[in-house]
């Protein structure tokens, strides 16, 4: 076996002029170059010892030729940093965020607010996923019974999700009001 450094040190900078001829840039040549050694030195076999150079060279014209099919594949194309401005951030807002707080906090109102049988079928139904026969085997009632609390439950808490929403516009359009 030989010595890593020693390898690195009497080679790397001819692998590096010869992908840099193959017509990789500096640092896409520099990274190869530190690719290859890699490879080679985490070989099990590596190349003939005999001809160590040889296999060298042989490990980075395969992995220029990676590199160009990759880029053949997936084209990379150079965005300036000024256009990074115009991508949207996907983030909500604060205000979104508020408001999206305020409508989990209206609902969870308007499903304490529901009989127990009501808000039993609807969070069956609703967030564990249940079919409505699955649900009224599980709360011993009739099809037709659970699906009218599910429809009776939802329509309550559609009233009181847009109660909320008007309190809020109400408020906002409104400060001296005292609500928030």
């Amino acid at each position: 076996m030989w010595n890593p450094q020693l390898l690195f040190q009497t080679h790397a900078r001819e692998i590096n002029r010869y992908l840099r001829k193959c017509g990789h840039n500096h640092e896409e040549a520099a990274d190869l170059t530190q690719d290859v050694f890699t490879r080679v030195l985490s070989a099990d076999r590596p190349g003939c010892d005999s001809n160590l150079r040889a296999y060298l060279y042989t490990v980075a014209r395969n992995l220029s030729t990676d590199v160009y099919r990759r880029q053949r594949i997936v084209r990379i194309d150079y965005v300036p940093a000024e256009d990074y401005l115009d991508i949207p951030d996907p983030t909500p807002s604060p205000e979104r965020v508020i408001s999206g707080r305020q409508q989990l906090e209206a609902m969870a109102r308007a499903l304490a607010e529901l009989p127990p049988k009501t808000r039993q079928a609807f969070e069956l139904h609703r967030l564990r996923d249940l079919t409505i026969s699955q649900v009224a085997k599980e709360l011993d009632l009739s099809i037709s019974r659970a699906w009218t609390l599910v429809q009776r439950a939802g329509a309550h808490i559609r009233a009181r999700l847009h109660d909320s929403a008007s309190e809020s516009v109400h408020a906002q359009a409104d400060p001296a009001s005292g609500k928030s």
